[in-house]
């Protein structure tokens, strides 16, 4: 499985956002740091989910790291994150 559908699949499952948006940007970061051949190591992730209602946004980040915990230990080198709760502006 590609990281990104692993990525939404884990999301997904965690979390059942309203919305969700897997960007691969790896070819955005060739030649720097943490970039491999191939590619699926930074990614940028829009999501929108009733479980981010209430809470800080480092709090939103630290519940994906969270569930994304294997992904970061292994290929994953970056992880930009857009996190907001039903009805947020964008």
């Amino acid at each position: 499985m590609r990281t990104a559908d692993l990525i939404a699949k884990k999301l997904t499952d965690a979390l059942v956002p309203e919305s969700l948006k897997v960007e691969d940007e790896s070819h955005q970061h060739e030649g720097h740091a943490g970039h491999r051949p191939g590619g699926e190591t930074h990614f940028r992730v829009y999501i929108v989910a009733e479980a981010f209602s209430g809470k800080s946004r480092v709090e939103r980040h630290r519940l994906i790291n969270g569930i994304l915990a294997d992904e970061l230990k292994g290929g994953v080198h970056a992880l930009a994150i857009h996190a907001q709760a039903p009805g947020e502006a964008r």
